[in-house]
């Protein structure tokens, strides 16, 4: 599944509102908030998001009444000391699987 972030402008809302704000956005549905970045200072919210595409994430937050400022989808990140692809979920799994298989046969022959 896809992971989003986002950038919402946090227009005279007080600790407790953006408190409900990011406890709606984890509630989710189609989309639903990972994490969650608040400055009250600057008024900025940065929230990670996990749905099925951007689109789906776009037409949730505009069902919820949520406005942003930018949408961007993720998919290279830090590991360790490495930036690297992110893999979806699973695929950690079959490419382990492939190894052994691999390493299975060429011990084998």
């Amino acid at each position: 599944m896809p992971r989003l972030l986002t950038q919402h402008t946090l227009a005279c809302l007080t600790r407790q509102g953006a408190e409900a704000l990011a406890q709606r956005m984890q509630a989710g549905g189609t989309a639903r908030a990972e994490r969650v970045l608040v400055n009250m200072l600057e008024g900025k919210m940065f929230v990670e998001f996990r749905a099925d595409s951007r689109e789906a994430l776009e037409g949730w937050l505009k069902t919820e009444g949520m406005h942003f400022d930018f949408l961007v989808p993720h998919r290279v990140e830090m590991q360790g000391d490495k930036l690297q692809r992110r893999l979806k979920q699973g695929a950690s799994d079959w490419f382990r699987r492939c190894f052994r298989y691999n390493l299975f046969r060429l011990l084998a022959s």
